[in-house]
């Protein structure tokens, strides 16, 4: 599966072949560098994970030139070109930053069209929010400038209003918008650099007193949770924790399992879990939103793009499942198969990690049964979900009877939501889950 935006290709990461021609003799021509591009959802460095061309190779526009991997997602690259592979920049498993020559191409064709506009900006950043509604936020309309100046931006993920003006009336120019790139991929770069200058400090300082240390460095999914993870600190969490008796949804479950099995589906309790707390979501939609702290404003979503904390032989990743509100409880497994299938090959493309609005954990699958879940921001919620305990429990004429229990533990973020507000939702996603007849109505 694959939506390209620009130059970009993201795909489904089922191993690319190499698209390789001969070797081609030394032409003449206009021999320009091809950059990394700004891929958007802040992502400023990637690391080189293979190349499918090599100096001397001829390029067509959009054969692939390499795949790499940010923290959040694995990208294919395809050319933009025709003509032929004169320098490599980077080694695989080397770290590229956004602005940065990948490979140098040299033209069959002189087009010097493509070429001026090549270096005049780079690839335009594929915008993924454009599936949820509401979710424009853009302030740059009110800013003096020339359209040339505002592509350049939206292109590069921009805000004018940051970009130091030096035209008459606070216009801003197009050598403002170039200065503030350049001095961007600088600050980026150096970093970068007093980041791996620290660790070797330590790193050497370790060695020294005689201890054996095993350097492991974090990348992608990796470096992607601890930057969130960071972030989330500064949140105010909440937890609000309660049980939830599943005996009647595990006889469904039971029940159809086998049926929809014949048809390609493994059918879990998650998907039931995610289809309650779209339903729930219809009567406390304001829990279905995002915080932006500067304007301390929430965005409501109408769509139900609900997020599951997934462990991958790469670290922790948090996809989605988008519309759930519109999906059947099969529909929704079948969805949850093919992530859990890119996830076991940590090759979960961009797409599904982003736009996600509200998030459930699943701890139960490993065990436990309360935890404290840590919210993704933008989110203001997340609820985790324990294993299942067969209990007893006493029914209405006070008689024990056997129970199959499991706990859900909800934080917030309580800037924004009430405890009281948090109760009555869990309260609702329990009476579904408690009821199953009526979820699937």
């Amino acid at each position: 599966m694959m939506a390209s935006a620009g130059r970009f290709s993201f795909i489904i990461k089922l191993r690319p072949q190499s698209r390789l021609f001969g070797a081609s003799t030394t032409r003449p021509g206009t021999v320009v560098p091809f950059k990394l591009s700004d891929i958007g959802e802040g992502i400023r460095e990637v690391t080189l994970k293979e190349w499918f061309v090599k100096p001397g190779d001829k390029v067509a526009q959009f054969n692939e030139i390499c795949e790499v991997e940010s923290d959040k997602a694995s990208v294919t690259i395809t050319s933009r070109y025709d003509g032929y592979i004169k320098k490599l920049h980077y080694k695989v498993d080397e770290v590229a930053l956004v602005g940065d020559a990948l490979v140098d191409i040299e033209l069959e064709d002189d087009d010097t069209k493509i070429v001026k506009e090549d270096l005049r900006t780079s690839e335009a950043p594929l915008h993924l929010h454009n599936e949820i509604e509401n979710d424009d936020h853009d302030k740059n309309t009110r800013v003096l400038t020339t359209p040339a100046v505002r592509r350049i931006a939206a292109e590069n993920n921009v805000k004018l209003e940051d970009i130091p003006a030096t035209g008459k009336a606070g216009r801003i120019l197009k050598e403002d918008i170039l200065n503030f790139l350049e001095k961007r991929r600088e600050n980026n770069r150096e970093e970068s650099v007093d980041a791996v200058q620290a660790f070797d400090r330590i790193t050497k300082s370790e060695n020294n007193e005689g201890n054996e240390v095993d350097v492991v460095t974090l990348k992608g999914y990796q470096r992607h949770m601890w930057k969130t993870m960071t972030q989330s600190l500064s949140i105010p969490h909440f937890v609000y924790s309660d049980e939830c008796d599943i005996t009647k949804l595990l006889e469904l479950r039971n029940d159809v399992k086998d049926f929809v099995k014949s048809d390609g589906v493994s059918l879990t309790l998650m998907p039931f879990f995610m289809k309650a707390a779209s339903k729930a979501l219809e009567k406390y939609p304001q829990l279905n939103a995002w915080l932006d702290e500067n304007t301390q404003s929430l965005k409501v979503f109408r769509r139900h793009n609900i997020s599951l904390a997934m462990a991958t032989p790469e670290g922790l990743v948090v996809p989605n499942i988008k519309n759930v509100q519109d999906l059947s409880i099969t529909e929704i497994a079948r969805k949850l198969n093919r992530l859990q299938e890119l996830g076991k090959q940590a090759s979960l493309p961009l797409s599904d990690l982003t736009g996600g609005t509200f998030s459930l954990s699943n701890i139960g699958v490993v065990g436990g049964t309360y935890t404290k879940p840590v919210i993704l921001p933008p989110q203001i919620v997340i609820g985790a979900i324990g294993k299942v305990q067969r209990v007893p429990r006493f029914d209405s004429e006070g008689n024990t009877i056997p129970a199959n229990i499991i706990y859900i533990s909800w934080a917030a973020d309580h800037r924004v939501v009430d405890g009281v507000t948090m109760a009555q939702f869990s309260n609702l996603w329990k009476h579904y889950l408690e009821n199953p007849s009526h979820l699937l109505v």
